[in-house]
């Protein structure tokens, strides 16, 4: 059996990576001239955050995420996109007190 990467997935070359790397420092310099802050959430959530917000019976939980429960019996999910966790990281920081808008960005690579 040949080993190969998850279907879906690829290997990024130093040469893939620099473009990338251009790319994403070029948007980033243009969003900050707009005043946008960057943001960093993790990847993994409390299962409950889209349980609470889009449902426990929905196909988005069911079916597109990937949820386990961890060693402290605490049920995790791999956050399929990030709308949910930000305005988990908005209300849990307090940042609906600031100023509006808020003009955050993100990104995260998918290999």
């Amino acid at each position: 059996m040949k080993i190969q990467a998850v279907r879906g997935f690829k290997d990024w070359l130093p040469e893939d990576f620099a473009k990338y790397e251009y790319l994403i420092e070029l948007a980033k310099n243009i969003l900050k001239t707009y005043n946008y802050k960057e943001i960093k959430i993790p990847i993994l959530e409390k299962t409950e955050l889209f349980v609470r917000s889009i449902g426990e019976f929905t196909d988005i939980v069911q079916k597109e995420t990937y949820t386990f429960q961890d060693r402290n019996k605490e049920f995790l999910t791999l956050r399929p996109e990030a709308t949910a966790g930000i305005c988990r990281m908005i209300i849990e920081k307090g940042l609906f007190v600031n100023p509006k808008p808020l003009k955050f960005f993100y990104y995260w690579t998918h290999v």
